[in-house]
């Protein structure tokens, strides 16, 4: 679905990113995390084509159109209910207004926020407008969803909902995901692959550790895997020796 292949970046003469390589499988999930300042953000704005590499590429087996993108902050409008907030997208694609609500109604409905469709964004919770911007997203049917950072503003009961409501929908739909995270928790729960950046100038990519634990998969109840505590532990002595070599 993705391939970042010995991708650079710089801002101007500062360097941030060098020889990078991922790959993003269809239909799993992947996440990113290394130190702060290491290029992670960097990464997906190159991805989505806000971001010009200095050098490698970025190649894949989808349009733009099929790019879905889901930030730390929600991005709703404020003048706009949760429906249309929801419906937005669809309309900018060149849907029927009629038919774009009634599916931003159904994404609602699957989101857990049924008879909320007419609230403004100032009357939700900070979980249900994440839930109303995550079903924006997928309404338009993403073939590659990007994350970065989407839940960390939520406490931990809303975050693992909204993450077991997100897991459950891309197991059944196939979607590709790249998550940009700080939580290696989060990361070990949610991934079947995690890459591990190096600590920058010049990040390279330091570690990738497949996550063979088992799906259909409850982001919860899988930190009881037998299989989870170890490699949380790899991937915490991984992660302290990049900080450690960047405070170096």
């Amino acid at each position: 679905m993705l391939r970042v292949k010995d991708l650079a970046l710089s801002y101007g003469a500062t360097p941030v990113l060098e020889g990078v390589n991922l790959d993003v499988p269809t239909g799993k999930f992947v996440s990113l995390v290394g130190p702060s300042g290491s290029g992670k953000s960097s990464l997906l704005r190159a991805v989505i084509g806000l971001q010009k590499p200095s050098a490698g590429q970025v190649t894949g087996d989808f349009d733009a159109g099929e790019i879905g993108m889901l930030f730390q902050d929600d991005a709703l409008l404020p003048w706009r209910n949760a429906e249309e907030n929801v419906a937005l997208g669809l309309r900018l694609k060149g849907v029927e207004r009629g038919s774009a609500i009634a599916t931003s109604r159904q994404w609602l409905t699957r989101l857990g926020l049924y008879g909320l469709s007419e609230r403004w964004p100032r009357q939700l919770s900070g979980g249900q407008r994440k839930r109303v911007a995550l079903a924006q997203v997928l309404a338009r049917e993403p073939r590659l969803l990007l994350m970065d950072e989407p839940f960390a503003s939520l406490d931990a009961i809303v975050r693992a909902r909204v993450t077991g409501d997100l897991v459950r929908l891309v197991e059944q739909r196939g979607i590709s995901v790249l998550l940009v995270t700080h939580d290696l928790e989060e990361a070990l729960a949610l991934s079947d692959t995690i890459y591990l950046l190096s600590h920058g100038p010049r990040a390279q990519i330091a570690g990738r550790y497949d996550v063979n634990l088992p799906r259909p998969r409850d982001p919860m109840t899988v930190r009881a895997h037998p299989d989870f505590a170890p490699l949380l532990a790899r991937l915490w002595q991984d992660l302290s020796r990049e900080v450690g070599g960047r405070a170096a």
